[in-house]
Order: structure tokens, then sequence, then C-alpha cells
């Protein structure tokens, strides 16, 4: 038992794609693989369903976890705690948090917590996903944070309003209102990407100042442009499906102008899966663009920034001294 992977969204075009790798190459992991509904009405949750039918020997459990609601992380995080204590599951080796949620055609939904759905599904959850769980990790542990090139402000062309971590934190989770749903929906989005990747270097270092996590490791990771996937025909304009529907046949001579970051899902979930399992990433810390280190935006490189997020974090996830190991920057 090489130890227990958490993969958040799971079914997404990515995450079929990530599993189906991870089963093939690492069958001596156990995996949790999380998703939104786990209901055999759910399409996409079956051919995950199917992809793991079709590997034997998978370790492999499909699990809900509602990742728009604080209390229902906070009681998975629970549930998997109690569940390696019991040697039900073995300590976990990696988090790799993929799952995401954007809203382009309608105002901002606010969830039962108060925040904004973008931003707490994308970075508050996670965050305290990751938090509550550190003391179940195993010493080499890793956390894949799924970011994008969106959290750069001018790097992505579906980009009308500019990233950007604000000196009033609340923004974040009560955002701006306006007519333009679509350029407000997708700032959200890269505004959650941004954070989280802010959050990630303020991660690393509070756990490098622990003699028992300093070894645990996290990455933030822009898997690329994915071209054919669901989530450009998910609570967007029309005119995004169409444009997907007229880019996929052309993405070769697409790419010869827009470089290697354009792609599909699959190759993105391969690379995804050996960003969490390969020894080739053992020990890494900081910003990758697909598999190469990387650079990531001025403002998630901003010390002070980090800090205040880090802090405003734990108080938007219910994070305390009693619910998490980690005690350096609480």
């Amino acid at each position: 038992m090489a130890g227990l992977v958490i993969f958040t969204g799971a079914n997404s075009s990515l995450g079929v794609h990530a599993a189906e790798h991870l089963l093939t190459k690492f069958p001596e992991y156990t995996v949790l693989l999380t998703v939104r509904d786990d209901s055999s009405s759910d399409v996409n949750t079956e051919a995950l369903r199917k992809i793991i039918s079709n590997h034997s020997n998978a370790k492999a459990t499909i699990r809900a976890l509602d990742l728009s609601s604080l209390s229902a992380v906070h009681a998975f995080a629970d549930t998997v705690v109690s569940e390696i204590r019991e040697g039900k599951f073995p300590s976990i080796a990696a988090i790799t948090c993929n799952a995401y949620y954007w809203n382009l055609i309608r105002d901002p939904e606010l969830t039962a917590d108060g925040y904004d759905k973008t931003i707490q599904v994308s970075h508050i959850s996670h965050a305290a996903l990751i938090l509550r769980l550190l003391g179940s990790f195993s010493p080499s542990g890793r956390v894949i944070l799924i970011s994008s090139d969106a959290h750069w402000p001018g790097k992505n062309s579906s980009e009308t309003y500019p990233p950007a971590i604000p000196d009033d934190l609340n923004l974040l989770v009560d955002p701006v209102v306006d007519s333009d749903k679509a350029g407000r929906g997708f700032q959200r989005y890269a505004n959650a990407k941004l954070a989280m990747t802010t959050w990630m270097y303020a991660l690393n270092r509070h756990l490098q100042k622990e003699e028992k996590l300093k070894t645990i490791t996290a990455v933030a990771m822009n898997p690329g442009n994915l071209l054919d996937s669901r989530a450009l025909t998910t609570n967007t304009p029309k005119s995004k499906a169409i444009m997907q529907k007229i880019a996929v046949p052309l993405l070769p001579v697409l790419r010869l102008m827009m470089g290697p970051t354009l792609r599909k899902s699959a190759p993105a979930g391969v690379d995804v899966a050996e960003m969490t399992f390969s020894a080739d990433f053992a020990g890494k810390r900081g910003f990758y663009t697909l598999l190469d280190k990387d650079e990531s935006s001025p403002d998630s490189q901003d010390r002070e920034k980090q800090e205040r997020l880090w802090a405003q974090t734990l108080k938007w996830a219910k994070i305390t001294k009693d619910n998490t190991v980690l005690q350096a920057g609480l």
C-alpha cells in the first residue's frame, strides 16, 4: 500500500484521463476519487466507474464531496481521518485539487456559507480539506493545486477584467455585480485560480517551519487550456460552445500559433497524474506550466499578499489550532 491519493473533481474532462493514467501506471496507490454527484444518474461519474471497472486490481473508491459546503468538507475530512486511523486507508501520499466551478452567464452565486461559489469551490474548500488532513499525510506527501494561466493578468484571451488580490479581501467572496456576466464570471474564476496559486507559497512556507511537516510539498500547476473541456459548454454563453466546435478540429494549426499549452484533456490528465505520482516530482515546490517549472504572476509572488490571504483563508475555511496539526501561521 504505497499511500492514499485524494483527487477532487475526478469525473471532469481532465479528471477521467488522470484517473485512467494513475490506475494504469501507478496501481500500487489507493485512490479516493471525489465528485459532486456520485449517483448512477450522473453520466460523467458513470464514465469514471467504467474506467475503474477496466482495472481489476484497482484500489479506487468514488465518494461524493460537495465543495460548495464547508460542513460537507469538514465532515468528509473527519471521515477520512477516522478511516486512516482505523487502517481502512493508508496514510495520504497526495491530494490533487482539481475541482473548480465557474459561472459566466449569471450573477455571482453565494453558497450557504455566504461566499461566492466560484472561490469557495476552487480555493476555500480545498484549503480546508488540505489543512484538516495534514496530520494524516505521509512524510513525503504532496499537494497539487490545479491553477491556470488565467491567474496572470493578460495571459488568457477570455479575460475582460484582470484578476487581482484586492486590498479588501472580502471582495473575493462578495464580488462585483454588473451587467457583464461573462466578463465578471471569468474574472471570478481567474481570481480563484490566483488565490489558490498565491496561497500555495504561504502553505509551503508554513509547512517548512514544522519539523513533522517540512517534507510535505505543494505545487500549483497550469495544465493548459483544454479545448475539449466540458467546462466550455457549462454555465457559459453559447458562443463558447460554438467556438469549441470550430477550434477542436483546428488544434494542430492553433498550437503552431499559440503554443503547447493549448491542447486536449487527455494529455493534461496524464501530466496531472504524473505530477501527483511520479518520482520525478518528489520534493518539488512552486509553480509549473505543464510539467515544466515556471514563474507565476507577480501578484501571486508578493509575500505580503500571500500572508494576508493565508490569514483570511483560515477564517473563511473555519480552520483553527484545534482542527489542524499545522500550527505555524495560525
